[in-house]
């Protein structure tokens, strides 16, 4: 597959760039040399190989999922505009 500047142009409208002529012209070589690097990626024989996340294995560390209020109401709503009877108090939106 090969790009050409008609395709660069349509790919920038689609993502509401604006590109001049040099630019379009500069980004049509550059395309093509990233498609040629996913096609050489398509020949290569994966199978028997295992998916990987990450290069090195990593242990996830965990800590024990403790439930608790936080105990610090008062402070956290005094950051609010609107406070009312322990909440934060909002504009109705909705008639």
């Amino acid at each position: 597959m090969s790009v050409d500047t008609a395709t660069v142009r349509h790919i920038a409208r689609l993502a509401r760039l604006q590109m001049s002529d040099a630019e379009v012209a500069a980004m049509v070589p550059e395309l093509n040399n990233i498609l040629g690097w996913v096609e050489q990626l398509g020949e290569v024989d994966t199978d028997g190989v295992e998916p990987l996340t990450a290069v090195i294995e990593q242990k996830l560390r965990l800590r024990d999922d403790v439930v608790n209020d936080g105990g610090i109401r008062n402070e956290v709503l005094a950051n609010a505009p609107d406070a009312q009877h322990g909440f934060f108090a909002v504009p109705k939106v909705i008639e």
